[in-house]
């Protein structure tokens, strides 16, 4: 079993560019090693499993992340990950962590939990949960987060089929669940998942084309940057 651990708690562990591309060289190496047999993906620090992307730099650059690292940084996105991972969420779980999440096989989460998409207040996107959302949600509550930017607390995110679980140490539950993985005959395991997946797991080559497209032209809207910047000083 391996623990991938989101660590910029100074930062409620916002993924800047450099953040991204490790994740990517993460998943790749965990995928290729054939000691690994269950991952648990968490958050450092006690106030955040992840707030998303590092909106700071996104000011500070004018600039997005390249799909294509975007994506990497997705279990199973870009390079087939057929071995279950567990996300173990607390305090806020936002955004980009919230896409994590979401494309993890189960997500353990603290009562006091709050995830969301707060994207569209911003005059931002979260492109690739935007496509997959709805499939693990239903179209109406993937629309409410997405449009407006609704929280939901833990209970709800349960009730609604976002998270799989309550508990009060989401990270110990996750190590739990994840060692009861790695013991099931990994074969057998890695089968299900693949089969499981075989719809959502990866971008298509016209959905990734889209998610290019809309990126590219949201990015030429004022109101883009100017959300930006004001996140980012409001975080600061």
């Amino acid at each position: 079993m391996a623990v991938v651990s989101l660590n910029r708690p100074e930062r409620l562990n916002a993924l800047d560019v450099a953040s991204k591309e490790r994740l990517g060289a993460m998943w790749s190496e965990l995928a290729a090693d054939t000691d690994v047999r269950a991952v648990v993906l968490c958050g450092a620090g006690p106030r955040a499993f992840c707030a998303g992307s590092d909106i700071t730099e996104v000011r500070e650059t004018s600039r997005m992340v390249s799909t294509e690292i975007l994506l990497a940084a997705i279990p199973g996105m870009a390079t087939p990950l057929w071995k279950p991972v567990v996300a173990a969420l607390h305090g806020h779980c936002v955004g980009m962590g919230l896409t994590l999440a979401i494309h993890c096989d189960f997500r353990i989460c603290a009562p006091q939990a709050r995830l969301s998409y707060p994207e569209v207040n911003h005059g931002m996107i979260s492109a690739v949960s935007a496509m997959h959302l709805a499939d693990l949600i239903g179209r109406d509550a993937a629309m409410r987060m997405l449009l407006l930017g609704e929280s939901l607390d833990a209970e709800t995110a349960r009730a609604v089929g976002l998270v799989s679980e309550l508990a009060e140490d989401p990270l110990s539950r996750a190590l739990e669940l994840a060692s009861a993985l790695a013991a099931k005959p990994a074969a057998a395991v890695q089968a299900h998942k693949r089969l499981a997946g075989f719809a959502v797991r990866r971008l298509s080559a016209a959905e990734r084309e889209e998610v290019i497209e809309v990126r590219a032209w949201l990015e030429s809207f004022g109101d883009y940057k100017d959300g930006a910047a004001r996140f980012a000083a409001r975080k600061g």
